[in-house]
């Protein structure tokens, strides 16, 4: 895809983890290129299909970044008529992040690859910013991380190396029609996650395994609404079961170099500051 001033990407999702990232890369490489939500302008919101045809006028790539979560049922339905819209309206390529181990998420999958513009999935589970950018950071300041998981290992794979895959399909050729499962390069448990930041930050930090049922609890207790607690917690019992616990060479196919170690992320993450204080 040429680089034209009139060609321009819609991230949609723009401020959250992964489409904040893909945003300041396009626009540090002097892409056009704007953020997409319910609080921009033109808003999107998914819940209101109002508001996509002004969000995607002029664009001619589009980022995807589903909010909450595509492991929500009805989401498949949503990006499917999202795509055909923007398919519609001269979108030419769509990449969208997507859920490892989820069903409804590999529904949407299917739906963006029906809609008859060039795709590519970017496929993850959980990302290591969730410790320091998501639910997981006020628990790690506290010293005490609580979630309802024990022994199961997880891939966890590096915000950063997300947005650079979705920013090569996004301007590069050779990416449409691939389905990019991205994971970190070693397995871990999330006792072993919370070690390399307590290491890295120079912290006391414990894990500590819990109920799903004390786990929700904790999580109203906090006033989270409970449409939230039923997302976390089935993403908890539900993916974390084991079904994504094997490393994917996709970093390594879209980039030709090796994603990112959970120590490098702890490293750098606590050098910035992330684990410094309270909020």
């Amino acid at each position: 895809m040429s680089n034209s001033t009139q060609e321009t990407t819609l991230v949609a999702g723009g401020a959250g983890k992964t489409g904040r990232r893909v945003l300041e890369r396009l626009q540090a490489r002097g892409l056009p290129a704007r953020a997409a939500s319910r609080s921009g302008t033109p808003p999107l919101d998914w819940n209101d299909r109002a508001t996509w045809a002004p969000a995607l006028g002029g664009a001619t790539s589009a980022y995807i970044a589903f909010h909450p979560d595509l492991a929500l049922p009805g989401s498949a339905a949503t990006i499917g008529a999202f795509a055909e819209l923007a398919a519609g309206s001269g979108v030419r390529r769509l990449v969208l992040l997507s859920g490892r181990g989820e069903a409804e998420a590999q529904r949407a999958e299917r739906a963006l690859q029906d809609a008859g513009t060039e795709w590519t999935v970017v496929r993850c589970s959980w990302f290591s910013q969730n410790f320091s950018e998501s639910f997981m950071l006020d628990p790690v300041l506290a010293g005490e991380l609580a979630l309802p998981v024990d022994d199961v290992l997880e891939p966890f794979v590096d915000a950063d190396d997300v947005a650079d895959v979705a920013v090569a399909a996004l301007t590069e050729d050779g990416h449409a029609g691939q389905v990019y499962e991205l994971t970190g390069p070693r397995l871990l448990r999330f006792d072993d996650a919370v070690g390399e930041i307590a290491s890295a930050s120079g912290r006391a930090v414990r894990f500590v395994p819990v109920t799903t049922e004390q786990y929700a609890g904790a999580l109203r207790g906090q006033g989270l609404p409970d449409e939230v607690v039923s997302l976390v917690t089935y993403l908890f019992t539900e993916v974390l079961d084991g079904r994504n616990a094997q490393l994917a060479d996709g970093v390594q196919r879209a980039l030709g170099r090796a994603p990112r170690d959970f120590r490098d992320y702890a490293r750098d993450a606590a050098a910035a500051g992330a684990w410094n204080g309270g909020r």
